[in-house]
């Protein structure tokens, strides 16, 4: 299907997230629905029911809060007639809606995107606005943890470095450096850390005999 730029923009973002396009119009329970576009997401995320409505061109009468809600509302009986467990995401792409959407937040969850600068080829026409793009559909895409080196470039600045400047008034300086070592190796270097502080911390306590 041919979306229009900014459309295209968040499907193809989707799609790279591991997103697949459902084709529509799509029936559930006999009742066919249509909608700008549609995406469902894989593995942990399979059970998302990704819609996109696109507010600017108007498409279904999208340029209207009252019947956005009326085929969202009615989607979401037929998804319940059919006891289907998936967890339905409006995305309002383009022109700020006319009228109130609120009641939308209250059958679905609902993202707007808009104002997002394109270049010729209708993408984000550079990293800022591909940045604020991101932003405003984070919750659907997978989060990103920085590698091991981009996290420790400056330990004086970096994520450790705000977690001891946290921690150093509150936990043993030995100790606090001893997790912070921990953690740069995984979860279970932290658990045998902490275990071993547990450990020491008890034996310190224990009544001379």
């Amino acid at each position: 299907m041919n979306y229009a730029p900014l459309v295209r923009a968040i499907v193809k973002r989707l799609l790279d997230a591991g997103y697949a396009v459902v084709p529509t119009p799509f029936k559930v329970a006999t009742i066919e629905f249509a909608f700008t576009a549609a995406l469902t997401g894989a593995e942990t995320r399979s059970l998302d029911l990704v819609l996109i409505v696109d507010t600017t061109t108007g498409d279904f009468g999208d340029r209207d809060s009252q019947r956005v809600f009326q085929r969202i509302e009615a989607l979401s009986r037929a998804l319940d007639v059919t006891e289907s467990r998936y967890v339905v995401t409006l995305i309002l792409a383009g022109a700020v809606l006319a009228g109130k959407i609120e009641r939308l937040s209250e059958i679905c969850r609902v993202l707007s995107v808009n104002e997002v600068a394109l270049d010729g080829n209708g993408m984000p026409a550079n990293a800022q606005a591909a940045a604020r793009m991101e932003d405003s559909i984070r919750v659907l895409l997978p989060l990103v943890i920085p590698e091991p080196s981009a996290r420790n470039a400056d330990p004086a600045t970096g994520p450790m470095g705000e977690l001891r400047a946290a921690l150093i008034k509150k936990v043993d300086r030995n100790s606090l450096e001893g997790l912070i070592a921990a953690a740069e190796a995984g979860e279970e270097s932290v658990m045998d850390k902490l275990a071993e502080e547990f450990k020491s911390a008890l034996t310190l306590r224990e009544p001379n005999e």
